[in-house]
């Protein structure tokens, strides 16, 4: 093929190939300029981050959320806000810094004007005949749809648990179930992003004011 002919040509006077530069240094300075290209690549590994609106991934977290609300077969609605954690109805987002690992991923180190969106809501009075069938057919529904599960407890007499990831934990998703008081978590949480706002000396992650609208069973 001609592509295949070009690139085996031998290179004109003043442009040489890596690999040719890399042969006339010696085996032992390949090994180094590798290791090099390896470690630039560690060291710049947040030059992936998009730059999103923090309302554009707060309301793609809610619809990981809301998938999840329907497979589990819940129809009840809930509004914004929480009045007592762990014991109320949710229906909250939150906003977290993001970290670069720096060289050689030795330390964590905030991103400048980056943020991770997280949607989270609960559910009182879930009864078994709702909550355990759900679960199953959730989990059964993500691993289908390329999720990772990274932990499963069918609960029985105990507590419910899924967490599942993908893209390599970017994107996450929780869900606990509690029979004895009836009570079912979930929460989803996207990947970082660049608020496209953010100028020096802002405080906090963005995000952090974001309100979810009223959530339950997609229309």
């Amino acid at each position: 093929m001609p592509e295949e002919t070009a690139a085996a040509t031998t290179p004109t006077t003043g442009s040489r190939s890596l690999s040719s530069v890399l042969g006339r240094l010696g085996c032992g300075c390949a090994a180094l300029v590798v290791v090099l290209i390896v470690v630039v690549k560690l060291a710049w590994g947040s030059t992936d981050i998009p730059r999103i609106a923090p309302e554009d991934m707060a309301s793609r977290a809610f619809r990981q959320s809301q998938e999840a609300y329907d497979i589990v077969g819940l129809k009840r609605t809930v509004k914004p806000g929480v009045e007592n954690i762990g014991v109320s109805t949710e229906n909250t987002y939150g906003s977290s810094f993001c970290y670069d690992g720096g060289l050689l991923g030795l330390e964590d180190k905030t991103i400048d004007g980056a943020y991770r969106m997280s949607h989270r809501w609960a559910l009182d009075h879930v009864p078994a005949s709702r909550a355990v069938p759900g679960l199953r057919r959730l989990h059964q529904h993500l691993k289908d749809n390329g999720w990772e599960v990274t932990s499963y407890r069918d609960g029985a007499k105990d507590n419910w648990d899924l967490f599942v990831q993908r893209d390599d934990g970017a994107e996450r998703m929780s869900f606990t179930w509690f029979p004895d008081r009836e009570y079912f978590i979930g929460n989803a949480t996207v990947p970082c992003a660049y608020d496209p706002h953010w100028k020096e000396g802002d405080a906090g992650p963005a995000g952090d004011d974001q309100m979810p609208p009223v959530f339950g069973p997609a229309q």
